[in-house]
């Protein structure tokens, strides 16, 4: 048996030795390709770009704590309420029938405690009689307002002034609690939500203003958030900034983009153009040339900056980078046009 297995072993070590000269004699009969060079630098030395998102800073999901018809929905989207506003009748039939027992409730439990406390007053009543009428009375006076409550709960109201963004139900739908009716936001105010890698939040702070562009727009956004952890996936922070100039015009959803002080970013001057580029899936990278021949580096690159992309991590200054590599592979011996 372990013969057998040493045997299995031997062939898979061959097997794995043959491809490996197999792949080393595809690359060296690989033709030797003619490229151009490209100088990297060039890019901004002062700063680097981040994309983010605007939204309103105040945004809510009203939905409802209580299950009913929906007896009328009073908006639409797009539509402007102010505080306070009506949105959402539910059906309130049982409530109101509830109601009315319980006004009947209460009305006879004060009769009950009035004449007690005549009585008492007279003496023709005991202590513990009118203990007994007292607490009957706050019962029907609890019972009552809980009623009262529950009915204004059927009528769903914005909590601020704002832009109705969804309707999620409509006349006659069955809704219960939790349930999702209206996606509101708020007026006015907005900021800019956008992510950083860890070397880009090292000099950020909460409070710090950075300027930031959209729809050809400039403007100023005041740092109001920055989280401490970075996602466990994509190993970068949140970040939320206020836009405190700027902001007219300007429609939540439309994209923007925050700048960042330089030295929080990458080796001053250090870009390459966007023909140099090699993008592999979510991997970008540039093939440099090493002892005559092609080596393809992947790259940590910042927001394009016109033509140019900033590097951040991956590239050293004065290394020799292909223009237009187009089919150059890894490995492959080049010559350098002039």
């Amino acid at each position: 048996m372990s013969r057998l297995i040493t045997i299995s072993a031997l062939a898979l070590l061959l097997v794995a030795v043959g491809c490996q000269k197999q792949e080393a004699t595809a690359t060296n009969t690989l033709p030797t390709a003619k490229v151009h060079l490209v100088a990297n630098g060039g890019g901004s030395a002062t700063e680097s770009w981040v994309a983010a998102t605007l939204s309103a800073t105040q945004r809510a999901t009203i939905s409802t704590r209580m299950a009913a018809s929906v007896k009328k929905v009073h908006v639409q989207e797009g539509s402007r309420v102010a505080a306070g506003a009506l949105l959402v009748s539910l059906a309130d039939d049982d409530l109101q029938s509830g109601l009315k027992a319980a006004e009947a409730g209460l009305a006879a439990a004060a009769a009950y405690h009035r004449r007690v406390e005549n009585l008492q007053k007279q003496g023709a009543s005991t202590p513990s009689e009118l203990e007994m009428a007292q607490t009957q009375l706050a019962q029907a006076q609890a019972g009552l307002a809980g009623i009262k409550a529950n009915i204004a709960y059927t009528q769903v109201r914005a909590p601020f002034a704002g832009v109705v963004q969804a309707k999620r139900v409509s006349d006659g739908d069955f809704v219960g609690p939790g349930m999702p009716l209206v996606d509101l936001e708020g007026q006015g105010s907005l900021e800019l939500q956008a992510t950083v890698s860890e070397s880009e939040s090292k000099n950020l702070k909460s409070g710090q203003t950075l300027p930031f562009e959209s729809d050809g727009r400039t403007g100023l956004a005041q740092i109001t958030a920055l989280s401490p952890g970075g996602d466990p996936i994509s190993h970068r922070s949140s970040l939320r900034a206020r836009v405190l100039k700027g902001g007219a015009d300007l429609r939540t959803g439309s994209f923007a983009r925050l700048r960042l002080p330089f030295s929080v970013t990458a080796t001053p001057g250090l870009s390459i153009p966007r023909s140099a580029l090699v993008q592999r899936g979510e991997l970008n990278g540039v093939f440099i040339i090493k002892d005559g021949k092609a080596q393809l580096r992947w790259l940590s690159l910042g927001e394009a900056e016109g033509d140019r992309f900033p590097v951040k991590a991956g590239l050293a200054q004065g290394e020799a980078i292909v223009d237009q590599p187009g089919d150059l592979k890894d490995g492959q011996s080049v010559e350098v046009a002039k």
